[in-house]
């Protein structure tokens, strides 16, 4: 009996080896749960082309919007772990969404197979080109004087949590508009239909260039070299601590057998060092990263720690 079950796991092993060598033999599923044109999108669109270029397969990017980024997300967890449904997912989707949304159909840690990091990206404090307020300082006043009445836009959980943190650590009181993706907020934002929008570098560096919004601070703690003129919110608005980013990895579903995890996150390491990313990626405000499956599980629970911390000081409450 034990020489037929050890026989069994040897078989199970070397179909489970030869699977990873060969793989991918058909095109592969790419999951953004964001809309086209958001900086999920265009972080899948650009790994995701030189993947399929180095595994000799068309890696494919679907856009599944919706609920915080919930509807594609869930998608992936449930679907079958043989490495042809992958996600494009944020620290927002699969770190700190419970703190964000109610009912979350999936549990971020347990049902997703941690792949590679793909990097790290600022949010930018933006105002439209067209708004009275020149800076940070004076958007807060101004938000001060008149409590609730000034609006910002979310359509994911990282650009609600860093407005609800800079409410939060400056005293003011914002009111908050959903939006289904960031495409939609930013059309508003430049309309003036919105007072301020902490949008991903990628969907605000050719807005800001344009001259279509004006940027007042960027969310890291150090300055962007995308933006290098423009200050942190800890220097625009004396809010020493302020940093928050969006941090993008590429998963699977939980089960995700080790041999392809493993070939792809070699893959994406390796693509991560090209031209065809590093050029398009970095002229977009990205600061690409990757690193082992493990390294990005820390990662993500480092952010969930962080992030739970601030939630709670700005008593942000899910929805």
């Amino acid at each position: 009996m034990a020489i037929r079950l050890a026989s069994a796991m040897a078989l199970a092993l070397a179909v489970g080896a030869l699977h990873a060598q060969s793989y991918p033999t058909r095109p592969v599923k790419v999951v953004v749960p964001a809309a086209a044109g958001s900086a999920t999108d265009n972080v899948a669109r650009v790994f995701g082309r030189r993947l399929g270029d180095l595994l000799g397969q068309p890696f494919v990017v679907e856009n599944r919007a919706g609920a915080n980024g919930a509807i594609g997300s869930d998608y992936i967890a449930k679907s079958t772990p043989d490495g042809y449904s992958l996600l494009v997912g944020t620290n927002g989707t699969n770190a700190v969404i419970g703190m964000i949304l109610r009912n979350v159909p999936y549990d971020p840690f347990r049902d997703f197979t941690p792949v590679s990091l793909l990097g790290v990206l600022p949010q930018v404090v933006l105002v439209s080109a067209e708004s009275p307020r020149r800076t940070l300082r004076d958007l807060i006043s101004h938000a001060r004087s008149n409590p609730g009445a000034l609006t910002f836009a979310s359509s994911n959980s990282v650009q609600r949590v860093s407005s609800e943190m800079l409410a939060s650590m400056t005293g003011v009181r914002l009111l908050n508009v959903p939006y289904k993706n960031s495409p939609q907020a930013m059309t508003d934002l430049i309309a003036g239909q919105i007072g301020l929008y902490i949008a991903d570098m990628i969907i605000a560096l050719p807005q800001v260039k344009a001259g279509k919004v004006r940027a007042l601070a960027v969310t890291t703690a150090t300055r962007s070299s995308a933006l290098p003129e423009v200050p942190t919110v800890a220097e625009a608005a004396g809010a020493p601590g302020y940093e928050l980013a969006g941090m993008f990895g590429l998963f699977g579903p939980a089960g995700l057998p080790g041999g392809v995890t493993e070939r792809i996150n070699a893959t994406v390491r390796k693509a991560a060092g090209d031209a065809e990313v590093r050029t398009p990626l970095a002229a977009l405000g990205l600061e690409i990263e990757t690193g082992t499956p493990d390294a990005l599980t820390a990662r993500l629970r480092e952010e969930y720690s962080r992030w739970l911390k601030v939630t709670r000081e700005a008593r942000i409450q899910p929805e």
